[in-house]
C-alpha cells in the first residue's frame, strides 16, 4: 500500500465514523421520542424501552452504511480537491483512477462486514427486538409461532395457519376450530388459501365440518368461497410472522426451500433473499459515486452542495431499490433480478460519472 492510499484511508475513516456514528445517535434520539407515548402507555420503563431502540443499532448500521461510505468519500475528495490536492496527484501524472482504488477496496471490506453482520448479529437483535414490540409493548399474548405456522386463539376459536405471506396479505393451509364452554368440538373449517377483503377473511377451497345435534354427528359442506371471522387481521399476523430482517441468508434460503417443498408461495421472502446478497454490493457503488461527486469542480468550492447530492443521490437510490424490490414482490421482477436492476442502474451510472470527472 502506497503513502497516498494509506493516507486517503486515514481520512476517509476518520469522516466514515464520525458520519456514522452522528446519524445512528440522531437514530436512537429521534425513534425514541417518537415512540415515547407508546412506551408509557405499555407500562414498560423507560430503560426497557431505550433497550428496545438500541437493539435496532446493528440493523440500521448495515441499511446506513453505504450512505455513510458515499457522504465519506464525498468530503474526503472534495477537501483534496478544495487543496488542490488533486491537481497536484495529476501534475505528478498519476491517474485519479489511482486515488479511486483504496475507495473500492474498503467498500468491499464494509460490504463484507455488512453481511456478516446480517448472518450474525442482525437476526438476534431484530428478533429480541420484534419480541419487545409484540409482547411488552403491544402486548399481544393470544398467538404463538414456529417459524410460519401460526396458532391463533380468539375466545372460543382456535386457528392454525400453515403460512402467511406479509407482503400480499395472504394465508394458506388454515384450520379453524370453534369449541364450546366444555371444549367440545362445535365446528371445524378448512381451506387451502385465502386473502383479507372487506374487513373479513375470503377463504378458499374450504371443508366446513359442523356438529348436528340431533344426527349426534357432523354435517360437512363443502365451497369454494366463503368469507370467515377468523379472529385476526393482517396486521397482526405480520406483528407475529417471523421476518426477512430476523433470518440470515442462509438461514432464508432454508426458509424458501421449506415453503416451497409444501407448495406454498415464497416469492416475497426469495426476493428479500437475493436482496441480502444484492445490498452490500451497492457499497462499492456509493464509493464510486462518491469520489466522482468529490473529484467535480463545484465540490472543491461547495463541498456542501456535493454532500447535499450525496443525500440526494442515497435517497434516490432508495426509493429506486424500493420500487424494484416491490415489483419482485408482485412477480413483475424475477426474483433474482428485483434486487439486481438498481444496483445495476447505479454502476452504470456511477462509472459514466467517473469517466466524465476524468
Amino acid at each position: 500500500m502506497t503513502c497516498l492510499h494509506r493516507y486517503w484511508l486515514r481520512e476517509f475513516l476518520q469522516f466514515f465514523v464520525v458520519i456514522q456514528a452522528l446519524i445512528m445517535a440522531l437514530f436512537v434520539i429521534i425513534d425514541y421520542l417518537s415512540r415515547m407515548d407508546k412506551f408509557l402507555k405499555s407500562g414498560i420503563s423507560l430503560f426497557q424501552a431505550l433497550w428496545y431502540v438500541v437493539l435496532k443499532l446493528p440493523f440500521m448500521f448495515v441499511q446506513l452504511t453505504p450512505a455513510a461510505i458515499l457522504l465519506a468519500a464525498i468530503t474526503v475528495f472534495g477537501l483534496m480537491n478544495r487543496n488542490n490536492e488533486l491537481t497536484a496527484v495529476k501534475s505528478s501524472g498519476i491517474s485519479v483512477y489511482f486515488l479511486v482504488k483504496p475507495a473500492v477496496g474498503i467498500s468491499l471490506l464494509l460490504a463484507g462486514v455488512m453481511f456478516v453482520l446480517g448472518e450474525s448479529l442482525v437476526p438476534l437483535s431484530m428478533a429480541k427486538s420484534n419480541d419487545i414490540r409484540q409482547y411488552e409493548i403491544r402486548k399481544q399474548n393470544q398467538m404463538t409461532q414456529n417459524r410460519n405456522d401460526l396458532w391463533i386463539r380468539s375466545g372460543n376459536r382456535l386457528v392454525h395457519i400453515r403460512f402467511f405471506d406479509p407482503v400480499r396479505k395472504t394465508v394458506a393451509g388454515v384450520c379453524a376450530t370453534t369449541l364450546d364452554d366444555e371444549f367440545f368440538l362445535k365446528s371445524r373449517i378448512d381451506a387451502r388459501s385465502g386473502r383479507y377483503e372487506l374487513d373479513q377473511w375470503l377463504l378458499e377451497d374450504v371443508v366446513e365440518q359442523t356438529y348436528n345435534p340431533d344426527t349426534d354427528d357432523y354435517d360437512v359442506t363443502l365451497s369454494d368461497m366463503m368469507l370467515a371471522d377468523l379472529g385476526v387481521v393482517p396486521e397482526d399476523l405480520g406483528q407475529l410472522v417471523k421476518k426477512s430482517d430476523e433470518m440470515g441468508f442462509f438461514e432464508l434460503k432454508g426458509y424458501v426451500e421449506k415453503v416451497r417443498d409444501e407448495g406454498y408461495d415464497a416469492t416475497s421472502y426469495e426476493v428479500d433473499m437475493y436482496g441480502k446478497i444484492a445490498f452490500p454490493f451497492i457499497c462499492v457503488i456509493m464509493a464510486l459515486t462518491g469520489a466522482a461527486a468529490g473529484m467535480r469542480s463545484f465540490a472543491g468550492t461547495n463541498l456542501p452542495a456535493a454532500v447535499g447530492l450525496g443525500v440526494v443521490i442515497s435517497f434516490f437510490y432508495w426509493v429506486v431499490y424500493g420500487i424494484c424490490m416491490s415489483m419482485g414482490y408482485a412477480g413483475v421482477l424475477p426474483a433474482l433480478l428485483a434486487p439486481w436492476v438498481a444496483n445495476a442502474a447505479f454502476l452504470a451510472g456511477s462509472v459514466i460519472f467517473l469517466i466524465n470527472t476524468e
